[in-house]
């Protein structure tokens, strides 16, 4: 999705709309229909939903990097068009089917899975959804699937963060970066370095609980970190940017360190020299966070249960950076693609 075509796009100011046939009832959805290009929003018959199925009711869908990259043709898994994109919502149950148990009609709840979230209705599997309690709003509630989740495993299921070790963590004034600083420092006790691209989100990470910033954009982040932590290192990095940030994160990791890679917003993926991971015994890994849903689902539903709990004590604070309402989804697609946005951006439906 390049800039100017986005552009000329919002300039015309038009919505397309599609009726089906012999349906009486329609909600809206975000429609890509084609890679790289503006997306459309159309009117959509409902399905009934399966016997295992719930249809909820969607007040906000996160806006994600993530569906970016899927309506561009460049994330991990690539769907048939046209579809509709979105990954987490927040909502209403308004129905469920005959097998289902774990949840009833005007529960509040979360849900997170590879599409269809951009839309007024979501059909998805009871297993998908987890409720909002009592205490937490349907807005903030929005920012904890796939953020916080992505966070608490990639802190505590694949890096094992201890209290006292220090966490680096780049595109830090993001979702998933302050979701990072969060759960590090008002959970798990870590100190936590922020690396981001400007000044202002630098401020923003310090302001949300990191001890130190760096700003990238201003040189090298290996010579501001020995200048933090001299030659010891950091003992924990959860990358989100890739190609040469994520090498000056490996490099300066302490000894035993470990660099968990979440993404690639930077538009480079590197590749590692496996010397580097040799010298100080150092680990490098990955966390796809929504594939453990079906890979290992009581490891993913142990992270997202965990942080609604957090959000309820008052632990965690999620913060959100932007609304935007649905027929203004490609405004908040550059948002995003223009790096002005901070925190979670998210769509309201309502």
């Amino acid at each position: 999705m390049e800039t100017a075509a986005w552009a000329r796009y919002l300039s015309r100011s038009w919505l397309c709309r599609r009726a089906w046939p012999g349906c009486s009832r329609h909600y809206r959805a975000v429609l890509c229909s084609e890679l790289k290009q503006p997306l459309a929003i159309e009117e959509v018959a409902p399905r009934p939903v399966g016997p295992h199925e719930v249809r909820v009711d969607v007040h906000f869908s996160g806006v994600n990097f993530a569906d970016i990259l899927v309506c561009r043709g460049q994330y991990q898994e690539r769907p048939r068009l046209p579809f509709i994109p979105g990954m987490e919502f927040s909502g209403i149950v308004l129905e469920t089917g005959r097998d289902v148990h774990s949840v009833k009609e005007g529960d509040r709840v979360i849900g997170l899975r590879r599409l269809n979230c951009m839309a007024g209705e979501c059909i998805i599997d009871h297993k998908a959804l987890w409720q909002i309690p009592e205490g937490i709003s349907l807005r903030e509630a929005a920012v904890l699937p796939a953020s916080y989740s992505t966070a608490i495993l990639a802190l505590e299921h694949r890096a094992g963060t201890q209290p006292g070790e220090t966490v680096l963590v780049t595109a830090a004034a993001g979702a998933t970066g302050l979701a990072v600083i969060d759960v590090a420092t008002n959970v798990l006790q870590a100190k936590v370095i922020a690396a981001a691209g400007s000044e202002e989100k630098c401020k923003l990470a310090m302001q949300k609980g990191a001890q130190f910033s760096v700003n990238y954009s201003q040189g090298s982040l290996k010579e501001a970190l020995g200048k933090l932590v001299g030659s010891r290192g950091v003992d924990v990095a959860i990358d989100t940017v890739g190609g040469d940030v994520f090498l000056e994160a490996l490099r300066s990791l302490a000894w035993e360190g470990r660099i968990v890679v979440v993404g690639f917003a930077g538009g480079t993926i590197a590749s590692v020299s496996a010397n580097l991971l040799l010298l100080k015994n150092i680990s490098a890994m990955g966390i796809f966070g929504i594939r453990y849903q079906g890979q290992n689902f009581p490891v993913f539903s142990r992270a997202l249960s965990s942080a609604i709990q957090y959000c309820l004590e008052g632990r965690i604070h999620p913060y959100i950076g932007a609304v935007f309402k649905l027929e203004e989804v490609n405004d908040a697609f550059l948002h995003v693609i223009n790096r002005t946005s901070t925190g979670k951006v998210l769509l309201s439906l309502k």
